[in-house]
């Protein structure tokens, strides 16, 4: 799991980067929004840890960029623990939110909860449109026929499917499907899309996946 962690106080960043990597997280650091949103250029994190008040773009807008453009979930980091503050969070798209000075521990239960609560990749079935895809059969069933996707071509379906509309990264994709030391290049990606769009175009489909040029792909409902 890959966590972004953005906060203008390079002591809270260092020690939440110190106990996250601790359990095992891979972190983004960041020391405002601006360079947040650099950062996901190069890699789509499955969480962000937002500070409410930094310079330029305060904590707020940077989460509603996050959870709408990104579908990325975030927790906000607050010194405040105003109900008005805690509103707008929420209502910006936070899942969650944890008030300074905090207990680690407590950051922590709050983080795991959220991907408890939020991370498709590990269900058993997905659902997307009218796709049902189950992970124990590595059966996709559309309607009522039902396809056996070579491995690969599953579990890249099965990845964009998991967060609909979310741009995945070329590098995050090729990461989470062929690992980090894999030596291939990206014409094997490419030919695999293909492949999944030829399969599942045979169908009537209320899915369909979309490249972002430059970017990466996303899987989104058409009805």
């Amino acid at each position: 799991m890959k966590i972004l962690v953005v906060d203008d106080d390079i002591h809270i960043l260092k020690l939440v980067t110190i106990y996250l990597t601790k359990e095992g997280y891979q972190v983004l650091r960041a020391e405002n929004a601006e360079q947040a949103l650099a950062l996901l250029e190069g890699s789509l994190p499955d969480l962000a840890v937002v500070d409410v008040m930094m310079p330029g773009m305060d904590g707020f807008t940077l989460t509603e960029t996050l959870t709408q453009d990104y579908d990325i979930p975030v927790l906000l980091l607050t010194a405040k623990g105003e109900l008005e503050d805690k509103e707008r969070g929420f209502l910006a798209g936070s899942d969650d939110y944890v008030v300074k000075p905090f207990e680690p521990k407590e950051l922590l239960f709050r983080i795991a909860a959220i991907l408890r609560r939020l991370d498709k990749k590990n269900q058993i079935t997905i659902q997307v449109g009218n796709i049902v895809i189950d992970r124990r059969s590595f059966e996709v069933v559309i309607g009522e026929d039902t396809l056996i996707l070579p491995l690969k071509e599953f579990e890249l379906l099965a990845l964009l499917a998991s967060r609909p509309h979310q741009v995945f990264t070329r590098s995050y994709i090729m990461e989470q499907v062929w690992g980090y030391d894999y030596d291939g290049d990206e014409q094997t990606l490419n030919t695999h899309m293909k492949r999944i769009r030829e399969r599942i175009s045979r169908y009537d489909t209320a899915v369909e996946i979309t490249t972002v040029r430059g970017v990466g792909y996303k899987l989104e409902e058409t009805t």
